[in-house]
């Protein structure tokens, strides 16, 4: 059918509701916005789905939500894992409460249990809560940091990971082959419930999250020292993050936490925030003020999943807050744990750090310091999840810490996701140790570019919207893969990799090698002295993206570096 056909179909098909029909029938008249709802499925991606909430197949609403659900549950049927049942939990955003009920509710009329959170928690949560219960699968109703019009559904499975291949494959083939609406089950909610196939869970799982969380705690009498003197400020953006965050700094016993609160309760159209993202920093200018009412020593951004952590620190040289890119602030953790259980002895054997070919590469550097085993897998914190049920399975090694440059990392194990909440522990613990020994978090950073090396990373992003940018985008990375620039800038160009056909070619010899990594739409350009960049379509947005890495002799000079490379980079495009 072609979108128009789609378009009169939902308007007369008895299967759709009358609310529904209403929001078409106010379009009837726009025939680019008929296009852009209905000239394809909302793709069931590797990660799931993410879109603009309305009606229409092109975006996200309960019969989006229930088809892909109905695939999940076609999936899991054929694995047989249908006794083991899936767990729930949803943010803040509009309709998710609703998204998740329809989930649950496609399942049970398929008879696989769902479990089902009582109210918003944050993604990491779930991804324990469903190992915790032994599930096959559990689903995220989330848009992340997206703008509030979107939302999205996360599928995660029996690991705590999203899915990896090949099941993201397979799943992906489930769900494309639910055509029609008819064949989608669902049942009512009093009927699952009597039934067994509805389960409420709750404040249960969440002391056994909250245990979880300080098993990674390493000097827990430094932050007894110093929690009377620590002041923290924190912006959950009206997402999953206020209550976890909070309890566990409280039941630490950090004594001095500041909410923003402007910023504290769930708002689905985040009023005081153009972008809920920790990346922005006009997202920071609430917390700022009250940073500088308080003389906070600390800034903490949740985003509204709580999987995303983005940081200031304040500088006592200038009084200024300075921001720290999630490549910083993953940095601080990694170097804070590897120097503190080298010096504790309770490094495990076997230790690995695991990270992102997008990431700082300071990660490797601080790696090879401590004599740590360095992984680098493709984009995406499922890869990183990953690595650690292969670890558990050929007992190679033992995970110390992950992270990625998005704002995003985990210590620990209890999940297999990002996880801001254990971060922001991670960090005020971090915070904590400076404080005692006269440094703040800004001092410490400074020293690891001392000891390192001044590595700068930077994205550059170009936004191609509808039917016609993501051709454009398309064409931009067939341009880049059919013929690799052979300099960036005064850059030369040392080793092409291209994830999509699995190769790395030496620009020099020619000679072709392997990336050792599964197949993705990922082209990377490595250039000398520790420099490189990367593109890359996003996978949930109309974006291509461009990470770029370099490495200076002090701040001026690897800020002007990155500078030079980026201009150079879009004088190719």
């Amino acid at each position: 059918m072609g979108y128009q056909e789609q378009f009169e179909f939902w308007l007369e098909d008895s299967y759709f509701d009358e609310a529904t029909k209403q929001e078409l029938l106010a379009i009837r008249n726009d025939e680019k916005e008929i296009e852009d709802r209905f000239y394809k499925e909302l793709a069931f991606g590797t990660g799931g789905l993410r879109g603009v909430i309305g009606a229409g197949t092109n975006r996200m609403n309960i019969y989006t939500v229930r088809k892909a659900t109905q695939g999940l549950a076609n999936y899991i049927k054929k694995q047989g894992g249908e006794k083991k049942g899936v767990a729930i939990a949803y943010d803040s955003r509009r309709m998710s409460p609703e998204f998740a009920d329809e989930a649950a509710l496609c399942l049970a009329a398929n008879g696989i249990k769902a479990y089902v959170f009582d109210a918003l928690r944050p993604t990491p949560e779930l991804s324990f809560a469903l190992r915790e219960l032994g599930c096959i699968s559990g689903i995220v109703i989330t848009a992340s940091h997206n703008p509030p019009e979107y939302n999205g559904y996360k599928c995660y499975w029996e690991d705590g990971a999203q899915v990896t291949a090949p099941k993201d494959k397979e799943i992906i083939t489930e769900v494309n082959n639910v055509t029609d609406y008819h064949t989608v089950k669902t049942m009512e909610k009093e009927e699952a419930v009597k039934a067994g196939l509805y389960e409420v869970i709750g404040k249960e799982m969440d002391d056994k999250y909250m245990v979880e969380l300080k098993k990674q705690i390493i000097h827990p009498e430094v932050i007894k020292e110093m929690a009377e003197d620590m002041k923290i400020v924190y912006s959950p953006f009206n997402g999953t993050g206020n209550v976890p965050v909070r309890r566990i700094l409280s039941e630490l016993g950090f004594q001095n936490v500041y909410v923003v609160p402007e910023q504290e309760m769930p708002d689905p159209d985040f009023t005081t925030l153009d972008y809920p993202n920790p990346e922005d920093p006009k997202a920071f200018t609430l917390a700022l003020k009250l940073a500088k009412e308080k003389n906070a020593d600390i800034v903490l951004a949740t985003d509204p999943d709580a999987d995303r952590l983005g940081i200031y620190a304040l500088d006592t040289k200038s009084g200024e807050y300075v921001p720290f890119t999630g490549n910083m602030s993953g940095m601080l953790i990694a170097e804070y744990i590897l120097r503190e259980r080298a010096a504790t002895g309770t490094m495990p054997e076997n230790p690995a750090l695991v990270t992102t070919i997008v990431t700082t590469n300071m990660a490797r550097a601080i790696s090879d310091d401590y004599k740590v085993k360095f992984i680098e897998v493709l984009t995406g914190f499922k890869f990183i999840g990953e690595q650690i049920k292969l670890f558990e399975q050929n007992g190679s090694n033992h995970y110390v810490f992950g992270l990625e440059e998005s704002y995003g990392c985990l210590a620990g194990t209890h999940a297999r996701d990002k996880d801001a909440c254990v971060a922001v522990m991670c960090l005020c613990e971090v915070a904590a140790y400076c404080k005692k020994h006269g440094m703040t978090l800004w001092d410490m950073m400074l020293q690891m570019y001392e000891k390192y090396g001044y590595f700068k990373e930077t994205q550059y992003t170009i936004t191609m919207k509808g039917v016609s940018g993501a051709k454009e985008i398309a064409a931009l990375m067939d341009k880049l893969r059919s013929n690799p620039p052979k300099a960036i800038g005064d850059a030369k160009v040392l080793k092409f990799r291209d994830y999509q056909e699995n190769k790395i070619v030496d620009m020099e010899t020619g000679a072709v090698s392997e990336t050792g990594l599964p197949r993705s739409n990922v082209l990377y350009f490595e250039l000398p002295n520790n420099c490189w960049c990367c593109a890359r379509p996003s996978g949930t947005e109309p974006k291509i993206k461009f990470y770029m890495g370099v490495v200076g002799n002090s701040l001026e000079d690897a800020q002007a570096r990155v500078e030079k490379l980026t201009e150079d980079l879009k004088a190719i495009l």
